[in-house]
C-alpha cells in the first residue's frame, strides 16, 4: 500500500472515532440533564394540568380523577359534582386538535379549551379566543354543529375562512358531551 493511501484510512478512522467520541459526551450530558430536570418537567406538568382545570370550572374547589377513564376529572363544590372535565380531540385543518371539555352534570357544555393545535395563525387559532369559545357554553349535544347561517343563534358559528377548524372543534366538543352522556346515563 502506498503512504497516501494508509493515511487516508488513518484520516477516516481519526474522524470517525472523534465523531462517537462526541456522541457520547453529548449522550451523557443530555442524560445527566435529564435526570437533573426531569422531577422539575413533572411538577410543571402537574401545576399546569391543575391550573387548566381551574381555569376550567373556576367555582370548583375539588378535581378527582375519574377511576378508568385517563384524563378525565369530576369537579366538585361542598361535595357534590358540578362538572366533568375530559380531554377530546379532532383532526383539524393542520392536525390534531386536543382539548380539554368541561361538561355540567346535565350535559350542558360549561367551556373548552385548546391543549395543542397546529391550526393556521390568524384563522384556525380563533377557535381558541372569544367570541369562538363564547358559543359553546349552555349547549347540549344537539345545537353542536356549525352553521355559517348567521340568523341561526342555536348552533355554533363558523369562523370565517376556518370552517374546518370550527368544524373540528365543534365534533371534539360534541364527542365529550356525549361521552359524559353515555357516563351519568343521560345526566340527573
Amino acid at each position: 500500500m502506498t503512504e497516501e493511501h494508509t493515511e487516508n484510512k488513518d484520516s477516516i478512522l481519526k474522524i470517525a472515532l472523534n465523531l462517537a467520541g462526541a456522541c457520547i459526551v453529548s449522550g451523557i450530558i443530555i442524560a445527566i440533564v435529564y435526570f437533573l430536570t426531569a422531577d422539575i418537567a413533572i411538577q410543571k406538568q402537574i401545576e399546569l394540568k391543575n391550573l387548566a382545570l381551574k381555569n376550567l370550572v373556576t367555582e370548583a374547589d375539588k378535581y378527582t380523577p375519574i377511576e378508568g377513564k385517563t384524563g378525565w376529572y369530576t369537579a366538585t363544590k361542598n361535595g357534590e359534582v358540578i362538572a366533568y372535565v375530559i380531554p377530546s380531540e379532532s383532526k383539524g385543518y393542520a392536525g390534531s386538535i386536543k382539548l380539554l371539555v368541561a361538561v355540567g352534570p346535565d350535559n350542558k357544555v360549561l367551556r373548552y379549551t385548546i391543549l395543542e393545535s397546529k391550526e393556521t395563525p390568524g384563522l384556525g387559532d380563533k377557535a381558541a379566543k372569544a367570541p369562538f369559545t363564547g358559543q359553546f357554553a349552555g349547549k347540549t349535544s344537539e345545537n353542536l354543529k356549525v352553521t355559517k347561517d348567521a340568523g341561526n343563534k342555536n348552533d355554533v358559528q363558523a369562523i370565517s375562512g376556518a370552517t374546518i377548524t370550527s368544524r373540528a372543534v365543534t365534533l371534539a366538543v360534541k364527542n365529550a358531551v356525549d361521552e359524559v352522556s353515555s357516563l351519568t346515563k343521560g345526566g340527573k
